[in-house]
């Protein structure tokens, strides 16, 4: 009986993918990594394993990942924190003897084209390697969401304000994501070793998205592109911690650079179907 783990299960990422894979495997099967008990009150229904453990709490790992035989290891949201955090699952995995991971990182993370994100991620697969676990990279692309939170101050506003130009983005819903975690994770034989480049199957302008986003709200709403000092400081105008802005700042200069497009079609290979198209991404926000 292979047994499972998917950590930070109780964010957005890691309960879709939670999801997905109790679509594949026994409940009995999947256990789910949380920081605390409050944290694990929606995925008791689930009927999943409940443990407790802390990135940033080591002796708590090793006891969480015991007779965990593949484990979906979902990058911290913490930027910056992340190096040591993954370091310390990574180290807590090999003494419990988990055979498998599979990694959230990010997409075309060793070209550098997102500079402060790619960091943490090269540092999390170099120590995977490091290791001696068999693992699989899932380099994730942009979830289309990233760009849809910004949709209720834009359309309050008039504008959407980006740095990143007429880029191409090559972006798919967390659900998608989510299921292409699960399908590896669940796979008859895994994969060590193998790299997956995953973004979405129609790749779009910001032009495109915000005209999309202005059509299905019914208001107009102007694209407006700056320069990266000029957004980072909107940004912190906003209200955003500096981190956080200039996080998104150098993301959105990475993905004018092409960081954040990819049209190998890998993701949908992976799920056996399309990806999501944005424009229902955008429907599904405005209706909530």
């Amino acid at each position: 009986m292979t047994t499972y783990l998917v950590t930070g299960a109780s964010g957005q990422l890691g309960h879709l993918a939670v999801e997905a894979l109790l679509k594949r495997v026994p409940a009995a099967n999947v256990a789910v990594l949380v920081r605390s008990a409050e944290k694990a009150a929606p995925l008791k229904a689930l009927g999943v394993d409940i443990r407790i453990g802390d990135y940033d709490k080591p002796e708590t790992l090793e006891a969480a990942f015991k007779g965990i035989d593949r484990l979906l290891l979902i990058s911290s949201s913490e930027v910056g924190k992340r190096e040591v955090q993954h370091g310390n699952a990574i180290a807590a995995a090999k003494r419990a003897g988990v055979g498998f991971i599979a990694y959230t990182s990010l997409l075309h993370a060793h070209s550098g084209k997102l500079r402060i994100l790619s960091g943490e991620h090269i540092a999390t697969e170099k120590a995977l390697a490091a290791s001696g676990i068999p693992h699989a990279l899932l380099r994730n692309g942009w979830y289309t969401e990233n760009l849809v939170q910004a949709l209720p101050g834009a359309i309050e506003r008039g504008v959407y304000a980006s740095a990143a130009g007429d880029a191409p983005f090559s972006t798919a819903s967390r659900a998608d994501y989510a299921e292409a975690a699960a399908v590896v994770l669940s796979a008859e034989t895994v994969e060590p070793g193998r790299v997956y480049e995953l973004a979405g199957d129609q790749a779009f302008t910001l032009t495109e998205f915000v005209a999309e986003a202005a059509r299905q709200a019914g208001k107009p709403i102007a694209y407006h592109s700056l320069p990266e000092a000029d957004y980072r400081a909107a940004l912190v105008g906003a209200g955003l911690p500096a981190p956080v802005a200039d996080m998104l700042a150098d993301s959105d200069t990475g993905a004018a650079k092409g960081g954040l497009f990819d049209d190998s079609h890998t993701l949908s290979k992976l799920i056996g179907r399309p990806t999501t198209p944005f424009a229902e991404t955008i429907a599904t926000a405005l209706k909530a």
